[in-house]
């Protein structure tokens, strides 16, 4: 895509304020090829990054991205181990573009698990980019389930004794960003898979068979004319 063409798109505001990626399939995609699932893990985070800048390109305001979910820690420890590496890598590199991209990351779920200097980079990321617009969320040692249990003991601690919606909106990771308005997987299979419980109760939901690390910008595009095509009636008529 050419710079005119992105300009081209800014002119139209984007339907999808808030989309959601299940990064389902490396690990397949890399065995298709006779390659080990560490090779289609690299492949993948090269693709979240490309898919990643493209969703601000076009006028998304939040594009949260399913990571490492708290039941990924029972891979293999050279997957896991593997995974890590990406994201120290990524960390190390993330300063360089986040001005110039605009974005704002915030990482979704517990970071207590993770090594010092991994969470020393991943607060330091979220500190210096706060006063970005678009939102970047990466969900990394996260649960749907576990961030509902969070937000809850979250308000207790306040001294709340009666839990509204509201409250519970405003204490889940995602707080800061718009409602979620889609969920998109990859890989083939059809579940969600503990990811946005909360926010996923009025999200379309957009399944593909394409593993995640051959998903292209004209993909993001189709979804986005698709969902443009979707009738949501938030459990109306």
């Amino acid at each position: 895509m050419t710079k005119n063409d992105v300009a081209l798109k800014d002119t139209v505001e984007c339907p999808i304020k808030h989309i959601a990626f299940i990064m389902d399939g490396n690990g397949r995609w890399a065995k298709k090829r006779g390659m080990p699932r560490e090779y289609g893990h690299k492949v993948g985070a090269e693709v979240f990054r490309k898919i990643m800048r493209y969703c601000g390109d076009i006028g998304i305001e939040a594009a949260t991205f399913y990571a490492f979910s708290t039941e990924n820690w029972k891979r293999p420890q050279k997957e896991v181990d593997a995974i890590m590496k990406l994201l120290s890598i990524y960390l190390d590199d993330c300063k360089k573009e986040l001005r110039t991209n605009n974005m704002r990351i915030v990482f979704l779920g517990d970071k207590s698990i993770f090594s010092e200097e991994l969470r020393k980079k991943m607060i330091d990321i979220e500190e210096s980019s706060k006063n970005n617009t678009y939102i970047v969320n990466i969900a990394m040692n996260y649960g749907g389930r576990d961030e509902i249990v969070y937000a809850a003991n979250k308000l207790i601690a306040q001294g709340k004794t009666h839990l509204t919606e509201d409250d519970i909106s405003s204490a889940v990771y995602t707080n800061i960003s718009p409602e979620l308005d889609i969920i998109v997987r990859t890989g083939g299979d059809l579940r969600i898979s503990n990811f946005l419980l909360w926010q996923a109760a009025y999200a379309e939901l957009y399944f593909t068979d394409k593993f995640w690390p051959d998903l292209t910008t004209d993909d993001v595009d189709e979804i986005v004319d698709a969902f443009k095509h979707r009738k949501r009636r938030f459990g109306g008529v």
